[in-house]
């Protein structure tokens, strides 16, 4: 059970408050102390005053939120609907924070949790050092989450009557809505959160089809690590997926999994994504401090920091300390997230000589990332996480890389690849025929993710990403039809326009933003620059009252700063770097004071790939902008936007009134 305390109203209201304040000491995992007492007997006594109005519902108390990571004050099932309420004792004010919260829970249960999907939810913040005040939330979006509501412990009783009283729906048996499944989808964030708390990947992912593949996969590479320490051998795992499918939350889950440095199952996420990297080690410290807080004591943001790296490092900073180092690294296994971005022969080999000095240098990266790990005499595991048709940059090796480095130099690694690696957006099937034909490569559907778990309102939008981006019309028209409903995407030409939208569209702390690929250089007439400096830690992890947060909409986070991570709502601004022009796509750098074509293919593909990652970043929702360019300004001619406007309108894609 999910609540510390679940009963039917009359049940409740026939107990003592003793009874009730000692369930919830009984059930909680910390130590209660005077605050926490003293804060449920309040909360306990005005319940005992306000319900006698409601004799047939349900009252939980407690209700633990797994994706959060959080405790609801109370749930009221009433007449059918479900009252989700915040309580904050003593408090004169309604803080926007604790309203975010409130409507953050409700927002949470009608998401994921099963029985709840086709409930009416009302959030309700309760304070308790102030009266006479009530602001009843408006009752607007189409998912049946209604505004939150305010108000102070003296009118409590009259809100709920303004709410539910006049309801005459049925109400389910007594524990029918709690015994729901919870099916959370969280963000990376919130998962490397969880999972650094030590949390299991089975605790946060979603429960199904798809989630049943998640925890597949994460239980295929711990058996592929235990099998290679039990047989002394050495073994490389590809893990394949769809965008936002899940898989850094693999990676993330693996690593927490074998996270003793006192033995040598001791394993380390490692990643090339630098802004991802900082992001996800500020918020773990942020989470650590916190939770440390909580518990009484006090840790500096430092030590913090160095903890979270035994965790997840840069694999560049990997690759240094092995260079320094001959010796085998402390990791017996390492997590190399987005693989295909590991570096080729000619940059490693261009980056050594000018950065770090060595002259006689004839590694990729894939091949040095390897031998580090070769040092160990006896067992070794790298598991290398692959997206498909992310390659953004230059020097960018693929997976072929990998392959052939495996092939000409490691002969006695094992090698377990995703059975979907052949495909042709992984352009990894030449270096697999060529290696089955000389070895044993086992091959596995476990080791790939279809089903992407970002858009949790629609499953299909990064497939419908691809077909759009493939000029596969028909397919992408079929593919927005089957998502529309779920998941709002529209088209504008007006960038403040797709401002308002998305300030509509967010609801509680729902975060989102703009993004542009990195080669959208004029976008400067929208107030939007590319070339201007951003943190992406402040950018994806500051509330809104810091300018310099996704929310302000000012700042503007590149292809390079947001792949691997997401927002809830997204704004892509696309500009004529790419073009739809005639049959196909037309590719274009600015350079100096004019657009140049883009004609080498791995160009053209990284500017593509790079659109890829801007439209697979929503998770409940997104607007495309195409200006419409200025007649007078040979680098904005209309005639470089109309195409794009007209081929993604083409698709079905509606215009903002």
């Amino acid at each position: 059970m999910r609540a510390y305390y679940a009963n039917s109203i009359g049940e409740y209201l026939a107990s003592d408050e003793d009874s009730v304040l000692g369930a919830l000491t009984a059930a909680s995992t910390f130590a209660v102390d005077i605050a926490q007492r003293n804060a449920w007997l309040e909360e306990i006594r005005l319940l005992r005053e306000t319900l006698p109005a409601f004799p047939s519902g349900e009252l939980l108390l407690e209700f633990v939120v797994p994706r959060l990571g959080k405790r609801i004050d109370a749930v009221l099932l009433l007449n059918g609907a479900v009252v989700v309420i915040e309580f904050k004792t003593n408090a004169t004010a309604f803080a926007r924070a604790d309203v975010e919260q409130t409507w953050d829970y409700a927002l949470d249960l009608k998401n994921f949790h099963e029985t709840s999907h086709h409930r009416t939810i009302y959030p309700v913040l309760v304070i308790t050092g102030a009266s006479g005040e009530l602001r009843r939330g408006e009752h607007r979006s189409t998912d049946g989450v209604a505004d939150p509501s305010l108000v102070c412990a003296d009118r409590f009783a009259e809100l709920l009557q303004q709410l539910v009283g006049q309801r005459v729906e049925e109400s389910a048996p007594l524990g029918h809505w709690e015994s729901g499944r919870y099916r959370p989808t969280p963000t990376i964030i919130e998962a490397a959160t969880s999972l650094y708390r030590r949390h299991s990947v089975q605790e946060i992912a979603r429960h199904g089809a798809d989630a049943k593949n998640l925890t597949c996969t994460s239980e295929k590479v711990a058996a592929i690590i235990r099998q290679s320490r039990d047989s002394s051998s050495k073994s490389i795992c590809f893990v394949t997926g769809v965008p936002g499918a899940g898989k850094t939350l693999v990676g993330l889950d693996v690593a927490t999994r074998f996270q003793d440095a006192s033995s040598e199952l001791h394993s380390v996420y490692l990643s090339g994504n630098g802004p991802l990297v900082a992001i996800l080690t500020e918020a773990l410290a942020r989470d650590r401090i916190q939770q440390e807080r909580l518990q009484g004591r006090a840790v500096k943001k430092g030590e913090a920091r160095q903890a979270v790296k035994a965790f997840i490092q840069n694999v560049h900073h990997f690759r240094d300390e092995g260079l320094k180092d001959p010796t085998p690294p402390p990791e017996h296994v390492t997590i190399f997230d987005e693989a295909q971005r590991a570096w080729n022969l000619a940059k490693t080999v261009d980056f050594m000589q000018r950065k770090k000095g060595h002259r006689g240098f004839q590694q990729s990266e894939p091949d040095f990332l390897i031998s580090c790990l070769d040092r160990h005499p006896d067992w070794a595991v790298v598991v290398c996480l692959v997206g498909g048709g992310q390659e953004i940059n230059t020097g960018e090796a693929g997976i072929g890389e990998w392959l052939e480095v495996i092939r000409t130099r490691y002969p006695d690694w094992q090698v377990h690849l995703s059975s979907e690696l052949t495909e042709s957006e992984y352009a990894a099937a030449d270096a697999i025929a060529v290696l089955a034909a000389q070895r044993v490569v086992h091959f596995d559907d476990d080791l790939h993710l279809p089903v992407s778990m970002r858009s949790f309102r629609a499953e299909q939008v990064s497939p419908f990403v691809r077909h759009v981006l493939d000029l596969e019309v028909d397919v992408a028209s079929d593919l927005y039809r089957s998502i529309a409903r779920q998941f709002p995407l529209v088209m504008t030409r007006s960038v403040e326009q797709a401002r308002r939208w998305l300030r509509r569209q967010a609801r509680g702390s729902e975060r989102y933003g703009l993004v542009v690929s990195s080669q959208a250089l004029r976008l400067k007439p929208h107030a939007i620059d590319v070339r201007a400096p951003v943190d992406p830690v402040h950018w994806f992890l500051d509330d809104r009252d810091d300018v310099r947060s996704s929310f302000y909409l000012e700042d503007v986070a590149t292809e390079s700063q947001v792949q691997g991570l997401e927002l809830d709502w997204v704004g892509v601004v696309w500009d004529a770097d790419l073009r739809r022009h005639g049959t196909g796509w037309q590719h274009h750098s600015f350079v100096g004071s004019r657009w140049q074509r883009i004609l080498k293919p791995d160009r053209q593909a990284y500017l593509k790939n790079a659109y890829r990652v801007l439209l697979t970043r929503a998770r409940q929702g997104m607007v495309i902008v195409v200006p419409r360019g200025e007649p007078d300004d040979p680098t904005r001619d209309p005639a470089f936007y109309d195409g794009t406007y007209r081929y993604l309108r083409s698709i079905g894609i509606p215009e903002l009134g």
